[in-house]
C-alpha cells in the first residue's frame, strides 16, 4: 500500500479484512468483486452482515482504480476514528464531576457540515457527539480535514439505534433540547447550566418528530430574512456557544 492509499484507510484482501475486524478496527464499507467465491469470502460476508457493515459488489475495474496492489477482489474502508458508546461514556462524566454537554446529530448526511460541527463542538468543550451508524455521513478523509483534526480530540459515539441512545441519555438525568424552527421558545430561553444534550437534524427534514416529541424543550433560532432556516453547522454553532455563554467557560 502506498502513502496515498494508507491515508485513505484501505485494507485489501479477505484475510486482512477479517483480521482487522477481529482486532477491533471499525470497517466503514467493503467493496467485493462480483462473482467472488471461496470460504474466506463467505466468512468475511458473514462477519460484515453480523456487524451491519455495508457491502457493495463492484466490477474488477472499480477496485483497480482504487489501488494498484493485489487486492484479491476485496477492498475495505477503515475508519480513522475509534468510536465509543454513550452508555460507557456518560456515567464516567458524572463520576468525574462534570456537567455533561452532549451533541446528538440526527442523520447529518453532509460530510463537510458534519466536520464543521465537530470542529466547533471541540472548541466549545462538548463532551461527546452521538450519531447513528445508518443515515449519517461516514467518517472519511474529507470529514477529518473539515474538522481540522478535531475529530481525534472529541469522543464520537456511533450507535446502531439513536432512539435507544437518546432514551438512555434522558434516563441518566440529561435534559434533551431539540433545535427546530417548529419551536415556540427561543434558544436563549433555556437553562444550559444543567446536564444538556442538544439535538440537531438534517437540513432536508430537520429533527425527526420522535426527538421533538420526547425532548424536554424545543427551541428555535430567530430568522429575520426570507430564508427559513440556517445551515445546520451554523445552527449548531449558535446553540453550542449559548451553552458556553451561560456556563461562563470562556476565559
Amino acid at each position: 500500500m502506498n502513502d496515498k492509499e494508507r491515508e485513505k484507510g484501505f485494507i485489501y484482501g479477505a484475510r486482512a479484512v477479517i483480521e482487522a475486524m477481529k482486532s477491533g478496527k471499525t470497517v466503514e464499507k467493503v467493496l467485493i468483486k462480483r462473482d467472488s467465491e471461496g470460504e474466506l469470502v463467505k466468512e468475511l460476508k458473514e462477519m460484515l452482515m453480523n456487524q451491519n457493515v455495508p457491502i457493495q459488489t463492484v466490477p474488477l475495474e472499480a477496485l483497480n482504480r482504487l489501488t494498484r496492489m493485489n487486492h484479491q477482489g476485496i477492498i475495505a474502508f477503515v475508519s480513522p476514528v475509534e468510536f465509543c458508546t454513550i452508555e460507557e461514556l456518560l456515567p464516567k462524566l458524572f463520576e468525574e464531576g462534570k456537567t455533561p454537554f452532549i451533541l446528538v446529530l440526527d442523520e447529518i448526511t453532509d460530510v463537510r457540515n458534519f466536520g464543521a460541527i465537530i470542529r466547533t463542538a471541540e472548541c466549545c468543550g462538548v463532551h461527546a457527539i452521538v450519531f447513528p451508524s445508518k443515515g449519517s455521513a461516514g467518517v472519511s478523509e474529507d470529514m477529518v480535514k473539515t474538522s481540522a483534526g478535531a475529530i481525534f480530540h472529541i469522543p464520537m459515539c456511533r450507535c446502531a439505534n439513536l432512539k435507544d441512545a437518546v432514551n438512555f441519555i434522558r434516563a441518566s438525568g440529561v435534559k434533551l433540547v431539540a433545535s427546530t424552527e417548529k419551536a415556540t421558545n427561543f434558544y436563549t430561553q433555556v437553562d444550559y447550566n444543567q446536564p444538556i444534550a442538544i439535538v440537531l437534524g438534517s437540513e432536508e427534514r430537520g429533527v425527526t418528530p420522535f426527538f421533538i416529541k420526547n425532548a424536554d424543550d424545543s427551541v428555535k433560532i430567530p430568522i429575520l430574512g426570507t430564508i427559513d432556516s440556517l445551515n445546520v453547522s451554523v445552527a449548531a454553532a449558535v446553540m453550542m456557544y449559548e451553552v458556553v455563554r451561560q456556563r461562563n467557560t470562556y476565559p
